[in-house]
């Protein structure tokens, strides 16, 4: 196969900061080879953004690790493969060589920087370690490097946060830790692997302006992996488009989001969510009540021998209400109390005051037995469905499991009829049944959590950042599965998230929440077109910024 020579369109006529020649990487495995990136080119400028766009296995982060030298030990890179980094070959650089590269020229973040940083030293120390294996300095004064690095990084309290451990701190701060890692030793060239993915809408849009500005004031180069387009559209200069291993089309960002020519970028650039649900009858009953819910978290703190306890609230006083075949959004930053509220609302974990009602009659003094006659219709599905399904049994076993507890189907025949039609229900073939949750997709896997739900014919489902965790395509696909579930069985939901794109396509009303209280709520077309609240049109501005 030749090679994938991208075009560059330099705005100088300086060489290239890096040049990227025919990247193969093959990696062994039990059945023979796979063939992760297959001998692809590109170049990054100084002070430009080159983004490395395509859905998950498409081998971005597999690219990345190749110009780095981090690859596994099974992985092998193509003989023809030319790394130029200012003039040198980094492919014929030892390892020594290359870690003089890494840190001081080559720095790279990564999408969770929770897995990044040693939860066991301080991250003062940790960045410290940085400064001080690549330069001569004394410790006193790379502690205030640190110290400056935070502050350049917009770290709330830099001094204070020295002696923090990573915990300690939001997702959104460890990310901008990893950012003043990164900067310590002012890079030429930034690798970004996913900063934003795991982050807040809000966060994200934050994360990307300093970052942006940092670029600017640096001189630095990056470039951004990332299968979000619309982060995309809003950061880069550049744009290689990748799929199965290939770049399919590279230009301009404008050229490329103004007229895609490849059938696989177009399809990219349709799958971002749209559309509306359908509209509603008013006179719909009420399936699930919550009147003045609120839930208090005991925390304690303080040494040994004066040890204090404070309430947490996460849910202040809340109350809703889901008609039949209705589909109500909960959005709201990390820790405004969301999640809590639906696990609340099902009965996964107690209220401190407050009631539940479903179906007409309250379930809030129900205990777990209490609960059982109203676990068949009241479902659950996850955001991450790897974690949601176990790992040693196959298929059969995980939807099968939630039918016998229940005593639905009267034999094993019976249940893999169920089985069968709750797979075909979201769009998959019996013969997955005999296979374990790893040989499937994250798209798949969240099909196969949702018919687990399906199996037992609920009639209300609370869906937790579902589409979260998947890319593009495989999120519009999902939301369209949800709607045609709803149709069809008269399904209500209650759907937890942050993307208000995804909100908008799939929910008839919404409840915004910050802080465990709600904000503004009502039909969401009129929320997200009209926010009354400051902190609504935050949201909105962010997504709008980041998405749109």
């Amino acid at each position: 196969m030749s090679d994938n020579k991208v075009a560059t369109n330099p705005a100088t006529n300086e060489a290239p900061l890096l040049e990227v020649n025919n990247v193969r990487v093959d990696f062994r495995i039990v059945d023979g080879t796979l063939n992760a990136v297959k001998g692809n080119s590109f170049e990054v400028r100084k002070g430009e953004t080159l983004a490395l766009v395509g859905e998950s296995g498409s081998g971005k982060s597999v690219t990345a690790r190749a110009i780095m030298r981090m690859l596994a030990d099974n992985a092998k890179v193509g003989k023809e493969t030319s790394i130029v980094f200012k003039g040198q070959e980094l492919m014929k650089l030892t390892e020594a060589q290359m870690q003089e590269i890494r840190g001081n020229h080559i720095t790279m973040i990564f999408q969770e920087p929770l897995t990044s940083l040693n939860p066991i030293y301080r991250i003062g120390d940790q960045v410290a370690e940085i400064i001080l294996n690549h330069r001569n300095v004394s410790k006193k004064k790379a502690r205030e490097e640190v110290i400056r690095l935070f502050k350049e990084v917009q770290i709330p309290e830099p001094e204070a946060r020295f002696s923090q451990y990573p915990h300690q701190l939001s997702g959104g701060q460890r990310q901008r830790v990893m950012i003043a890692m990164a900067l310590a030793n002012e890079p030429d060239l930034l690798i970004a692997d996913e900063p934003t993915t795991a982050l807040d809408v809000t966060v994200q849009a934050e994360i990307l302006t300093l970052m942006k500005r940092l670029q600017e004031k640096h001189g630095m180069a990056i470039l951004l992996i990332t299968h979000d387009l619309g982060v995309v559209r809003q950061t880069s200069d550049r744009v290689c488009v990748m799929r199965y291993g290939e770049i399919v089309e590279s230009g301009t960002t404008e050229q490329i989001f103004g007229d895609p020519q490849h059938p696989y970028t177009k399809h990219l650039i349709n799958s971002e969510p749209s559309g509306h649900p359908d509209p509603l009858n008013d006179e719909l009953s009420v399936i699930m009540e919550g009147k003045d819910i609120r839930k208090v978290y005991k925390i304690k703190h303080g040494s040994f021998w004066n040890r204090k306890t404070v309430d947490l609230i996460a849910v202040n006083d809340v109350s809703l209400k889901v008609r039949t075949g209705e589909t109500l959004g909960i959005v709201g930053e990390s820790g405004s109390g969301k999640s809590t509220l639906g696990m609340s609302l099902i009965k996964l974990q107690p209220i401190t005051a407050g009631q539940i009602e479903f179906l007409g009659k309250r379930i809030d003094p129900l205990d777990k037995r209490g609960m059982r006659p109203y676990r068949t219709d009241i479902q659950v599905v996850f955001q991450d469905p790897f974690s949601s399904l176990n790992p040693r049994m196959i298929i059969r076993q995980i939807i099968e499991e939630g039918l016998i507890v229940n005593n639905i189907g009267s034999s094993s025949a019976e249940r893999t009829k169920l089985i069968r039609k709750a797979l075909e229900e979201v769009q998959m073939t019996a013969d997955v049944m005999d296979r374990f949750p790893h040989e499937f997709s994250g798209g798949q896997r969240q099909r196969i959590a949702i018919a687990r739900a399906l199996a037992l014919q609920p009639k209300f489902i609370l869906l937790d950042e579902p589409t979260s965790a998947l890319d593009l395509s495989i999120q519009a696909q999902i939301i369209e599965l949800l709607r045609d579930l709803r149709r069809r069985h008269d399904l209500s939901y209650i759907f937890i998230s942050h993307d208000l794109k995804v909100v908008r396509a799939l929910c008839h009303n919404v409840i915004v929440m910050q802080n465990g209280n709600v904000v503004e709520t009502g039909p969401t077309e009129d929320v997200l077109v009209n926010p009354k609240t400051e902190y609504t049109q935050r949201l909105v501005d962010a997504a709008i910024n980041i998405r749109a």
